[in-house]
């Protein structure tokens, strides 16, 4: 697996000139020179990538999964996450009919600036499934209104021009967020489909005992079983529940204890052993929180 360490060398690759700035750089995709390289069949990057681009197919993918690169308008690459794709479409689409830009960011140039830690938060750079934002005519002139802004920004580089662009880079990651959470909630079969299978996981975990076995699921147990990252899942149940997924997790455990509760069978340590809990008191201590009754004042009161 290749990695391209730099924005220069990311450049080269590309056939195009050195960048005006070591650390950032906007690439009009129309100029690329695109050559047979066995480096596009897996390689990792060292800095964050920002396409943009409108009518250009290609066959991505982005850690595991495929990425709906062609289908939405931006999409959002992390470092250090394994990327390939098709170079032989991707060319012949951008010859024929593709127009986009693509913004690169290395994590240095974010250095000293909240965004530094703010672009760690946003889901959409973690996400190792096909999610790509898909944009309206409005939204997306908004976007290349902000792109054009710090385009211009990069031509003419001066002392200024790092905070300013920072400021825009800022923008139009808010402006990011908040179309992909409009997404989210727009999207309602396939939220509807991810809550079906996260409570068929949940159930078939605790109802095969295997939080016996294994201890309580983690977020990032279930994601890998849904083939999500966590924190796409976390964002899309967020956004459609109002709950993460850890919360959700504690929701059917507080569920599945109920259920062994009304049943009188059990111990509330067995209870706890069942559910995945190391100690009692820990079952005990989020028990209390989720139902503001302790298990036995919960028995207690169904008797």
């Amino acid at each position: 697996m290749h990695i391209i360490r730099s924005i220069s060398e990311f450049h080269r690759l590309l056939g195009l000139r050195e960048p005006l700035h070591p650390l950032m750089s906007i690439i009009d995709v129309t100029h690329m020179q695109l050559q047979e390289n066995s480096i596009w069949e897996q390689f990792t990057v060292d800095f964050y990538s920002i396409p943009i681009k409108k009518n250009i197919q290609a066959k991505v993918r982005y850690g595991r999964q495929s990425y709906d690169f062609d289908k939405g308008v931006m999409n959002y690459f992390s470092p250090k996450q394994i990327q390939s794709f098709d170079i032989e479409t991707t060319r012949q689409f951008v010859q024929e009919c593709g127009e986009g830009w693509m913004l690169l960011l290395h994590p240095d140039f974010l250095a000293g600036d909240t965004l530094a830690q703010d672009i760690r938060n946003y889901g959409f750079f973690s996400y190792a499934v096909n999610e790509a934002l898909h944009l309206s005519e409005k939204e997306e002139a908004g976007i290349l209104d902000i792109l054009k802004k710090i385009e211009a920004e990069y031509e003419h580089i001066d002392r200024h021009t790092q905070p300013i662009m920072l400021s825009k880079i800022a923008e139009l990651l808010h402006y990011s967020n908040r179309f992909y959470e409009r997404q989210f909630i727009t999207r309602k079969t396939k939220n509807n489909d991810l809550l079906s299978d996260l409570e068929t996981l949940l159930n078939q975990y605790f109802d095969e005992e295997e939080a016996l076995q294994k201890g309580l699921p983690s977020v990032e147990y279930i994601a890998q079983q849904l083939n999500l990252s966590t924190h796409y899942l976390s964002d899309m149940l967020r956004a459609y529940t109002g709950l993460n997924a850890q919360q959700h997790i504690h929701e059917k455990v507080i569920d599945k204890a109920k259920e062994y509760l009304l049943a009188g069978d059990f111990s509330v340590a067995e209870i706890a052993y069942k559910l995945g809990f190391e100690y009692p008191q820990s079952f005990n201590k989020l028990f209390r929180k989720k139902t503001d009754m302790t298990p036995l004042e919960f028995r207690s009161s169904l008797n």
